[in-house]
């Protein structure tokens, strides 16, 4: 009688592709699969109670530097009127 590792039966179906598998990681270095992960400084972090709050703050960012900019499009005077304009 040979004593040895008993044979296991293999439960996984052929299907099955395990070299695809990524393996996670435990702290801060681990990957976070499909998603974008941003490091807020403590000070910043204080003021905000959840990536929610953050996302909204930035949005209302967003909005007003686009509004920002469309506003000073509209209030530039037209360069070619004004030249003659102050040359004459």
């Amino acid at each position: 009688m040979k004593k040895g590792k008993p044979e296991m039966e293999d439960d996984l179906r052929s299907k099955y592709d395990l070299k695809s598998l990524r393996v996670r990681k435990f702290g801060p270095e681990r990957k976070s699969f499909g998603k974008t992960t941003i490091r807020l400084e403590p000070d910043v972090a204080e003021v905000f109670p959840n990536a929610d709050a953050v996302n909204e703050a930035l949005r209302f960012l967003i909005r007003v530097v686009q509004n920002n900019q469309v506003s000073a499009l509209t209030k530039q005077p037209h360069s070619s009127s004004e030249g003659a304009e102050k040359s004459s």
